[in-house]
């Protein structure tokens, strides 16, 4: 995206400001963490931040005022520093690479910032997401309340600029949308990369065990190989039972014939990122049992893709998925009758939490979790299931419009249990794809990596 996308949107900032009675945005970006001793964590840029100014190096904080003026504070060049830690823009370069009205060094924030806010009514930061930040806003306007005297006014408001940033970030543009697309693309080829790696080695004799670990370098290789910065989050390759667990970290499980192995991983890509899972048989091929279940959980995402389009609530699609897999338990024997009823009852009493205790899905964007609201604000509350069995007084769940982006990942996680039949012992399986709300429907960007059973194990015969 050039730099004419992130001057839209600070003078889009600044029509919000207005709005609101005027005043003046502060943002920093994310800090520098450390790992051990002098070693830092791979560095990654505030998202909000980048969403304004585009800009990734660390220490620097973007002002914008009501009138759409923006200033930079960022780390001077250094030669010295710059040949340790790569080069930086500066600030008498970033006007002209990045589009703000000024930009200085960040060791002057502190004598600019009462400057910049001097008789503005109100000052706008991101509420509890930066420790310290707080206090020193209160440090900017002490000093200008000692000035007060000499007919320098204080900011009377703060304000937390979250919740119209949100908003902002949650429908997409063009640029974000091409953005998205690609990064599902490469982590896509990343799953099937993984696939056929497990299928070759499977069929690769007197070789040592390969490992859940082996399949996360495999997915990591093929997003750098194809031009992403970095995984979206911490990858889960989970082999056999681990896959009951829901937020799993690859480790040293050997991967085995006739078991299944679910990936949820995704890269990120320019500040974007993507989020897939499938769930594939290590030696290629699904048997009975797997099958079963993994053809009711498809046909859940399938229920909760239709459930997808404008005008339709973000939530429309659990429920769906919900009902699709609540009636399939029933089916299979996972629920029994005469205990839990009918398909009404599991909903009711959310007796399908057993198996399938997650939602369907949620926002997708900078944040593998996005910001926005998942409740429309302008409704008023109504009782509704709190989808634990009981109710609950709450405002509807938010409208789908055209540029949302949502996750649909319905799952079944099958632990070993009294009364669960046992073919279907730790088993777990989850199919999710990113979805791009459309006036039409949605349209899923991740599907260049199969999600039928019969393509998967098509695809990992061709390995």
């Amino acid at each position: 995206m050039d730099r004419s996308t992130y001057s839209r949107r600070r003078m889009d900032l600044a029509g919000v400001l207005r709005a609101g009675g005027g005043g003046v945005a502060v943002l920093p970006t994310a800090p520098e963490r450390i790992r051990n001793r002098d070693t830092t964590y791979p560095y990654r840029h505030d998202s909000y931040f980048y969403y304004l100014s585009g800009f990734t190096e660390p220490d620097s904080w973007l002002v914008i005022d009501d009138q759409g003026h923006s200033t930079l504070f960022c780390r001077p060049k250094d030669p010295e520093r710059e040949i340790w830690d790569g080069i930086r823009l500066g600030p008498d370069a970033a006007p002209g690479v990045l589009g703000v009205d000024a930009a200085f060094p960040v060791e002057t924030l502190d004598e600019r910032l009462p400057q910049l806010l001097a008789n503005r009514p109100a000052v706008a930061f991101p509420f509890g997401l930066h420790p310290g930040l707080e206090s020193r806003v209160e440090m900017w306007l002490s000093v200008l309340r000692a000035q007060e005297r000499r007919g320098i006014g204080t900011p009377q408001t703060l304000r937390d600029l979250t919740p119209a940033l949100d908003e902002m970030r949650l429908i997409k543009d063009e640029g974000e949308l091409a953005v998205m697309r690609q990064a599902g693309r490469i982590s896509a080829a990343a799953h099937l990369r993984a696939m056929q790696s497990s299928a070759r080695w499977m069929r690769t004799p007197g070789e040592a065990p390969w490992r859940e670990y082996h399949l996360e370098a495999e997915l990591l290789h093929e997003f750098r190989r194809r031009g992403a910065q970095a995984p979206a989050y911490p990858s889960i390759v989970a082999a056999g039972a681990n896959a009951c667990v829901l937020h799993y970290a690859a480790g040293d499980t050997e991967l085995k014939p006739g078991e299944l192995c679910l990936i949820d991983a995704g890269c990120e890509l320019d500040g974007y990122a993507s989020d897939i899972t499938r769930t594939f048989p290590v030696d290629g091929r699904f048997t009975t049992p797997q099958r079963e279940l993994y053809d009711l959980v498809l046909a859940a995402q399938d229920a909760a893709v239709a459930a997808t389009r404008p005008g339709a609530r973000q939530r429309d699609a659990h429920h769906a998925a919900v009902r699709v897999l609540s009636e399939g338990m029933l089916a299979l024997g996972l629920l029994n009758r005469d205990r839990h009823g009918s398909v009404d009852d599991v909903i009711e009493h959310a007796h399908y939490r057993q198996f399938y205790m997650h939602g369907t899905g949620h926002w997708i964007g900078m944040d593998v979790h996005d910001v926005g609201n998942y409740l429309q604000d302008d409704e008023a509350p109504v009782e509704q299931p709190d989808g634990l069995g009981g109710r609950v007084v709450k405002k509807p769940s938010r409208v789908l419009q055209p540029g949302m982006v949502v996750t649909l990942e319905p799952g079944l996680y099958v632990r070993p249990a009294d009364g669960v039949p046992e073919r279907y012992w730790n088993t777990g399986i989850r199919i999710e794809d990113d979805a791009v709300v459309t006036p039409g429907g949605c349209e899923l960007i991740t599907r260049d990596v199969p999600v039928q059973a019969e393509a998967i194990e098509a695809l990992m015969r061709q390995a």
